[in-house]
């Protein structure tokens, strides 16, 4: 068998797999009980078996991307959509992401949702999702692409709101759906743009011709596919989805709301690189949207007490990392961070998930406190993947990270380096106040609660550990040395023009490391001062500022603004179309029509007395007014 047909079977199988477990659960899982996981659990396994397998053939073929059109899907007039794949570099990169995590995402769940009552549901939607983010990231065009995307937006409903006797999550998941319908209309308009200006929607096509678009419609098209990853992947002000998404299980946040699904508005910007590059403007808007949500999420994660949402509120902060470093031209360093961000954010909200189930369900910090020793393997994968995320030496955030800031010092964007840096010592300081006031000190649990606390089963802290691993070292392993690692060089096919800065290991580039590494450390050192040493400061702080304390701890008043712009005043809006428009136009019409017929009716009543000899005087002056009129109109 030739390497293209094995190819052409990995990523059918890919693909259909998860798809084939996902209908078979739905139909079949309610009967299996606890064993409800048994095939999708198996299959998810098998798919991301196969997708090691693609990134194995990928990364022998690095020059020469695997692109099959399986069969034609639509063809209207002149226009032909195929329902066809593509795997390069950047396409392996994700099938490592998504297959690894979801599949120990998976396993994971097996512990975490025993017992519950839609497990073989919530197993089910696993798999749906699976089966959306592997079409959105193999598809060869912008219209499979999008049908990925709003697979993995179905998926998101659905799995937020998985608790629906619960309101908070059913509204969570609401909101969730739509607040990406605004960021998905965009995206929807900008394919039409593209598919209006290049006549095809397939990335070849498309590409080839980004230089000849007019630099208007060019703009237009980039800022509209950027409005769809705003939305997907919680940038401000389409952010406030994420926060609220913490209603659904632990799983869900760590797989689609963490490592994959909010990633694929980086990847989508990513693989139109041609289209943005050719855009200064577009470029801008990006990394200053990145930057700006990067600092703002990170200064309302530091006041907030359910560690979930600590957590999604750093992934907000990370992803503004990410759209940082495209916008300012770091292509690579942002794929680099999005690589590495997936293992320890999964692992962080993984984590998390075992202190809740350790915890009885509580989730707010300030209930937590001395679990160190209660749950050590959680305790120190989660303190792995919290060091990695502050970016601190030689785990992996701190290569990825530090590429970001220095690849927009190298470029000149002074400012939003300077802002990266202060949103690296936020981040530490939020991330250590999490695992101080989780880990350290007395217990402030109830005593019922302290009498159950637990480490997690094997089947959930295992994923830990596996998912320790490339949260520790992945970093040094694809990223070393800076600006010239291994992932530089396998990206290059992808990011043909892109200009690597030459690093300079003693002069500028490792002063910006020590620079940001000096940042982290002080970040952490002042969390252990406020929630370990002296826990009386944050109140006292709190208590000298509470603007800025309260303005922290209600998101910036963000769902406050959304909750009197577009909520009120649409439903005002709709008040007014219903009691103005609705009831006194439309229905004031057809009514006063009734009305109407009604009086002729009043008026004609007394007509009808029952009495013949009235009749037949009608008769008698209805035939005399006719002869009359007869004979005026003909002139007798």
């Amino acid at each position: 068998m030739e390497a293209a047909d094995s190819m052409k079977i990995a990523v059918i199988l890919i693909v259909l797999l998860p798809l084939v477990g996902f209908i078979t659960t739905l139909l079949f899982g309610k009967r299996m009980g606890g064993k409800a996981h048994i095939v999708p659990v198996a299959l998810v396994t098998v798919t991301a078996a196969l997708a090691v397998y693609a990134f194995g053939w990928v990364f022998q073929h690095q020059e020469e991307p695997f692109v099959w059109d399986a069969f034609s899907w639509i063809v209207a007039g002149r226009y032909h959509a195929s329902w066809g794949f593509q795997v390069d570099t950047l396409t392996g990169i994700m099938l490592l992401v998504v297959g690894i995590i979801g599949m120990l995402t998976h396993y994971y769940s097996i512990g975490y949702m025993r017992g519950d009552g839609g497990y073989y549901r919530f197993f089910a939607y696993l798999n749906l999702f699976m089966f959306a983010m592997y079409m959105l990231i193999l598809a060869d065009n912008f219209l499979l692409l999008f049908l990925g995307w709003e697979g993995v937006g179905l998926c998101s409903y659905l799995l937020i709101g998985f608790w629906f006797d619960r309101k908070s999550a059913s509204q969570a998941g609401k909101k969730a759906f739509l607040v990406n319908r605004v960021g998905d209309f965009g995206f929807t308009l900008g394919m039409f743009l593209v598919l209006v200006t290049t006549g095809t929607l397939q990335f070849a096509g498309v590409f080839d011709k980004a230089e000849t678009i007019g630099a208007g419609t060019l703009l237009w098209i980039c800022l509209l596919l950027f409005t769809g990853a705003v939305g997907k992947s919680a940038q401000f002000p389409l952010h406030v989805w994420l926060p609220d998404a913490m209603e659904g299980p632990t799983p869900v946040s760590a797989l689609i709301h963490a490592a994959t699904m909010v990633n694929a508005g980086v990847y989508m910007v990513a693989r139109a690189y041609p289209l943005f590059a050719q855009s200064e403007t577009a470029m801008l808007v990006v990394m200053v949207v990145g930057t700006f949500t990067a600092i703002f999420a990170a200064c309302i994660a530091i006041t907030q007490n359910d560690i979930k949402k600590v957590i999604a509120y750093s992934t907000i902060s990370s992803l503004g990392f990410m759209f940082m470093a495209l916008g300012a031209g770091a292509w690579v360093a942002g794929i680099f961070y999005l690589f590495v961000h997936g293992f320890f954010k999964g692992l962080l909200f993984l984590c998390s998930g075992s202190v809740i189930h350790a915890m009885g369900g509580e989730q707010d910090m300030r209930k937590m406190g001395g679990l160190r020793t209660r749950i050590p393997v959680t305790f120190w994968t989660m303190l792995i993947a919290a060091v990695a995320l502050v970016g601190i030496f030689p785990l992996s955030g701190f290569w990825a990270k530090d590429e970001i800031l220095g690849g927009a010092f190298a470029h000149g964007y002074y400012v939003v380096w300077l802002v990266g840096i202060v949103t690296a010592f936020l981040t530490a300081v939020f991330a250590f106040r999490m695992m101080f006031m989780t880990f350290w000190g007395e217990s402030r649990a109830d005593a019922e609660v302290q009498a159950h606390i637990h480490e997690s089963p094997k089947v959930m802290t295992v994923p830990l550990v596996l998912l320790a691993i490339p949260a520790a070292a992945v970093g040094a392993v694809v990223g070393w040395p800076p600006e010239a690692g291994w992932i530089h060089r396998f990206l290059d096919p992808v990011f043909f023009a892109v200009e690597h800065e030459e690093f300079e290991w003693l002069g500028t580039g490792g002063a910006l490391m020590a620079v940001s590494l000096a940042v982290a450390l002080l970040g952490v050192y002042l969390a252990y001062v406020l929630y370990l040493r002296r826990r009386e400061l944050p109140e006292r702080l709190a208590a000298r500022v509470p603007w800025a304390y309260e303005a922290s701890l209600r998101k910036m008043y963000m769902d406050d603004i959304y909750e009197v712009v577009p909520v009120r005043s649409t439903i005002a809006f709709s008040r007014f179309l219903w009691t103005g428009f609705d009831v006194h136009v439309i229905d004031g019409a057809v009514n006063g029509i009734a009305r109407l017929w009604g009086w002729f009716g009043d008026r004609l009543r007394p007509l009808q007395t029952g009495r013949v000899h009235n009749y037949a005087f009608g008769i008698l002056a209805g035939a005399l007014a006719l002869v009359v009129i007869v004979g005026w109109v003909w002139g007798i």
